[in-house]
């Protein structure tokens, strides 16, 4: 290689470090508020004597029930505080048997396993819509809109940029509003996305998508998932719809099950310890 072709070489590295560095910042930044809102409410809640014992907490919490942080902290913020005079923060909650999904059993594989059911999730949607780009959004408690959880086959500026969605510009927003299946036939022509979005969408190689919510037993959008494909199609089969709303209402009731179950357990004995140690001082596990 000449040394001008080395040079240029060495450039297009250290550009895509910086774009690395950059989107690592951004992912930095949208989590941090959140956690630093929930620490302080712990904080003051139970006497501790810094952000450090507070996070300990929470991080003991997520640790043992298998919860991520940043769900924790959404959870914790947007929750009704545990009342003062009661041992247990939900005291009068009902327990539910976890619901059954016909098209994976990962979430028989360990008690509450989030990851590994959004993982099915992702995986029998593409396997539906014959492709390999994806992803698997969460309704975001604290902020609303969506948040991808879940992605394959997407480039990384993709999912830096799709982090977080609102209410429009996107095939998702429009599925989780009308909570209804949405395909965009063609990404470059379709009026649903904002310019924006449609030139990040064309960036990472899709050239069409279908949306699919994730609903809960009363009909409540609680997540997206959405396959990318790298042609434009002329729609889904009647089966291959019908195959979707199976994944969606299914996965939508899991996934309520365990915001009400195990995403409660967490608080549960994030309260227990919190009461126990109250004014002490904890440490990270």
């Amino acid at each position: 290689m000449s040394t001008a072709g080395r040079k240029a070489a060495d450039d297009d590295a250290e550009l895509e470090r910086l774009r690395a560095e950059l989107r690592d910042l951004r992912a930095r930044a949208r989590v941090y508020p959140l956690i630093s809102q929930a620490q302080g409410m712990l904080q003051e809640r139970y006497a501790l004597p810094d952000g450090e014992s507070a996070f300990a907490l929470m991080q003991r919490a997520s640790q043992r029930y298998n919860v991520k942080l940043r769900t924790l902290a959404g959870i914790l913020v947007t929750a009704p505080p545990p009342d003062s005079r009661e041992r247990l923060w939900f005291p009068r909650r009902v327990r539910r048997p976890e619901p059954d999904l016909t098209f994976t059993s990962a979430h028989r594989s360990g008690s509450g396993s989030r990851g590994a059911v959004l993982k099915a999730v992702l995986s029998s949607t593409l396997a539906v819509v014959d492709t390999d780009m994806g992803n698997v959004q969460l309704t975001d408690p604290a902020r609303g809109g969506l948040r991808i959880e879940e992605h394959t086959g997407l480039t990384p500026d993709f999912v830096d940029f799709f982090a977080h969605v609102g209410d429009d510009g996107t095939a998702c927003a429009r599925a989780a509003r009308d909570v209804a299946q949405v395909t965009v036939r063609d990404v470059e022509s379709d009026p649903v996305f904002s310019e924006p979005a449609r030139r990040a969408i064309l960036a990472a190689g899709s050239r069409a998508c279908h949306s699919v919510p994730l609903t809960t037993a009363s009909g409540l959008c609680v997540g997206m998932v959405s396959a990318h494909l790298d042609r434009p199609v002329q729609g889904l089969t009647t089966a291959q719809t019908r195959a979707l709303d199976t994944v969606g209402g299914e996965a939508g009731r899991w996934l309520a099950w365990h915001d009400r179950t195990v995403v409660l357990d967490a608080l549960e004995h994030l309260h227990a310890l919190g009461r126990a140690g109250r004014g002490s001082r904890f440490r990270r596990s």
